[in-house]
């Protein structure tokens, strides 16, 4: 016992980090944090750091948000200790990542993530662990697993407002970018040179727009003026980061101001580069800004989103162009379908990975657009009990405000789900299909291909 002790005391002591002169510190008058909004799981785990004899700062963007009257959605701890270290101190934790690893500490349903200092990849430096790094030849870092200082940390995060390390003991807010001023001016400025730091990590320039969005922020100009020459750099990002900060980007609340920022930043062709077409025609733009706004309008409200209904929103008018094509070639519409959308995602897939469990839904949305134009026979029965028949539903509705499809083809949907049987029967058009035609359909010839 008294071995462990020791041995603990003189990890932290080699750990220790202490103030400098670059940190300026600001009381609970100066901020405004209200502790009280802080999660009892991040409390714990600052706590539980501190007996420990390790530093343990709540960081980034809870700070931010904090100091911005919001409620985090989740807290991130900033420590000295070792990934290993920290384990030891909680039995309910894990080590995670392979570009840097972290640690998650969990408590009941909410998940802390805690993270070592970052040191600079760059130069060895007394006391700082270095484990792995490596950088691209155009700067970007492809692994980085370096520990360093908390002032070495601060400096290697994006932007000042989010290099902000608030300790709940003493309240404080420790500052090393005047990132207190710019959260209190409302600027986004990013730390150090603008142009090596989007090398390193072009998703910073994503970032910049989403932020600036979602925070009603201005982007410093010197922050603001390399991204359209280096948006090209969003090439090089592997296709599932870049997924992952377009579903922070269009479910941040503010869809609307994201998707005309990154145009105004010509970030959308690293992206989503069919978007642009899509809203140069009239149509088109009316049915992706009525998506967009439905999809703040759900965050608003709490509800949930699906990323499938979004991007099903976002890619639907090229599917429906490429649609059209096929079938003024000669292909029947379902067929013609079928190879509209699998062109229009394989093409998107080169720029942004949308995972099987997002595509795959996100296709049979658009499949089961023209059954809707079925209301004979069995055919409307059957497709409200489609388990993809609620999300359709929606987007039928979408092409109706839009002008796409008649207004009449969605009000009768709607009259038709909430019918009684007897009304139900009475509201189904006459069943004009050949026969034939008809046992050919339900024996399977001709249909479309499945998914796979």
């Amino acid at each position: 016992m008294i071995r462990k002790l020791l041995q603990r005391v003189f990890k932290s002591k080699q750990h220790a980090t202490h103030s400098t002169p670059g940190a300026k510190k600001f009381n609970k008058r100066s901020h405004g944090i209200d502790k009280r909004k802080i999660s009892t799981a991040a409390l714990k785990t600052t706590e539980g750091l501190h007996k420990a004899r390790f530093d343990a700062f709540i960081v980034g963007g809870a700070v931010r948000d904090l100091m911005l009257g919001r409620t985090p959605k989740d807290f991130d701890i900033a420590t000295n200790a070792t990934p290993e270290q920290v384990r030891q101190v909680f039995r309910r934790s894990r080590i995670i990542g392979r570009r840097f690893r972290l640690v998650h500490v969990l408590f009941g349903n909410e998940t802390i993530e805690v993270s070592t200092y970052r040191g600079s990849h760059l130069a060895e430096e007394n006391g700082v662990q270095h484990d792995d790094a490596q950088v691209a030849d155009s700067g970007r870092i492809l692994r980085d697993n370096v520990f360093g200082t908390q002032e070495q940390d601060a400096e290697r995060r994006d932007f000042a407002i989010n290099a902000l390390y608030y300790d709940p003991a003493t309240e404080e807010v420790w500052d090393y970018h005047n990132g207190v001023a710019d959260v209190k001016s409302k600027t986004l400025r990013i730390i150090g040179d603008a142009e090596t730091r989007y090398r390193e990590d072009p998703v910073r320039m994503l970032r910049a727009v989403r932020l600036s969005a979602k925070l009603g922020l201005k982007i410093d100009r010197a922050t603001e003026a390399p991204i359209a020459k280096l948006a090209d750099l969003l090439q090089d990002v592997p296709p599932s980061r870049l997924f992952e900060e377009m579903l922070k980007l269009f479910l941040s609340g503010h869809a609307m101001e994201s998707a005309a920022a990154l145009r105004e930043h010509g970030l959308h062709h690293g992206v989503l580069p069919m978007l642009d077409v899509v809203l140069e025609q009239p149509m088109g733009e009316r049915f992706v800004n009525l998506a967009l706004q439905n999809t703040d309008d759900r965050i608003a409200q709490d509800k949930p989103v699906s990323p499938a209904f979004l991007f099903a929103s976002l890619l639907w008018h090229e599917v429906l162009a490429a649609w059209q094509k096929y079938q003024a070639a000669g292909e029947r519409p379902l067929p013609a379908l079928n190879q509209a959308m699998y062109d229009v995602s394989d093409i998107q897939a080169e720029k942004l990975a949308i995972p099987k469990r997002f595509s795959i839904p996100m296709r049979e949305i658009w499949m089961m657009q023209p059954r809707f134009e079925q209301r004979a026979g069995q055919r409307p029965y059957r497709l409200l009990e489609n388990e993809r028949y609620r999300a359709a539903y929606d987007f039928l509705l979408l092409r109706c405000e839009s002008g796409e499809m008649p207004m009449e083809l969605g009000e009768w949907w709607t009259d038709f789900a909430d019918a009684t049987m007897d009304k139900r029967k009475a509201m189904l058009q006459p069943d004009t299909e050949p026969r034939k035609r008809r046992r050919k359909r339900r024996s399977g010839a001709g249909a479309a291909p499945a998914e796979t």
